[in-house]
């Protein structure tokens, strides 16, 4: 779901942009307004979730791959502006040092995953928690939430991609940057995540959320160290796991580059030809580009890689947590 750049045009990306701005804004001053210093450093741990969550990759149909991403599930422990923040900044690292989503496409990603996931996914679970009350209540309204918000977030890309053809072509009518219409793009995006990568976003969702209310039921309030201490040897477990994300073979649909798209099947039938668009489009080269480090193996890259992330996204929130000044 990770739109790379010179899929969308630079008028599209423009638009998600300043549509994220808004969002964007409500979110931080919703965070600074709710979140206590003491809290802040759990939205880092909420991004490197998200991250660790996003690297594991499985088989969809129709031989791509694709991820969960546990938007929902961090709306449900810190609320889901502060979800938006924590995903955000999670995206934001991703295009940035590992290549991982485009630079350019940034505001659309944030748009699928980091807005409409949380926000979707916490709001359907909040309504059908009302419904449904007790334990029971909670774990089947946090998978129904965190299901349909990954599929929303998807048929959104999807509609991003589709509209690409229809509203801009080159002189010959060819289109300049996706190449496939809506037609397409909506069943391709949303089988697999109807079929499989929705499930895995509610069994996790659901997994994580039990393992959290049993061993650190205090972590949505003001938690202590003692408390934390399980969520950070989760994370520790997760990143040494990561390099199961390897195994998947094949490009999650929508993120081929340019020397593979013309080979792409549709309906059968090889595109056989690059748009324009992404090939005089905007190219950006990652330091750690596909979560790897040039002579290492690529299993003790996708390791470091999550090591670097973790790290990253544990310090921004620590130093935004000592800058805070709490409300008297």
């Amino acid at each position: 779901m990770h739109i790379p750049d010179n899929y969308l045009s630079p008028a599209t990306c423009a638009v998600m942009g300043a549509v994220m701005v808004p969002i964007w804004a409500r979110s931080i001053k919703k965070v600074r307004e709710e979140v206590s210093s003491k809290r802040m450093p759990l939205m880092g741990v909420g991004a490197s979730l998200s991250f660790l969550t996003m690297m594991f990759n499985v088989p969809l149909p129709g031989g791509t791959t694709g991820h969960a991403v546990g938007g929902t599930l961090i709306a449900i422990l810190l609320g889901p502006e502060a979800a938006t923040i924590s995903i955000t900044i999670a995206l934001l690292v991703q295009a940035l040092l590992f290549g991982d989503g485009g630079i350019l496409a940034f505001g659309a990603n944030c748009f699928n995953m980091a807005f409409v996931i949380p926000f979707v996914g916490y709001n359907i679970y909040k309504f059908l928690k009302q419904m449904i009350k007790g334990d029971k209540g909670e774990y089947l309204s946090s998978i129904i939430g965190s299901y349909l918000g990954i599929n929303v977030a998807a048929f959104c890309a999807a509609v991003e991609f589709g509209v690409q053809p229809l509203l801009f072509k080159d002189a010959a009518g060819m289109p300049l940057y996706c190449p496939y219409p809506l037609h397409v793009t909506i069943p391709a995006m949303l089988i697999p995540h109807l079929a499989v990568a929705g499930v895995l976003e509610a069994i996790i969702t659901a997994g994580v959320l039990a393992f959290v209310r049993k061993v650190s039921p205090d972590i949505i309030y003001e938690s202590s160290k003692k408390t934390k201490k399980p969520i950070y040897i989760l994370i520790a477990i997760l990143i040494c796991l990561t390099p199961l994300g390897l195994i998947a073979s094949g490009t999650a649909w929508g993120e081929w580059g340019a020397n593979e798209i013309k080979t792409v099947t549709a309906n059968g039938k090889a595109l056989g030809y690059v748009p324009k668009g992404m090939t005089n489009g905007f190219h950006y080269k990652a330091l750690m580009r596909d979560y790897s480090v040039s002579g290492l193996p690529e299993v003790a890259g996708y390791i470091l890689s999550a090591v670097a992330g973790v790290a990253i996204f544990l310090i921004i929130f620590r130093l935004i947590a000592s800058g805070k000044k709490e409300n008297i």
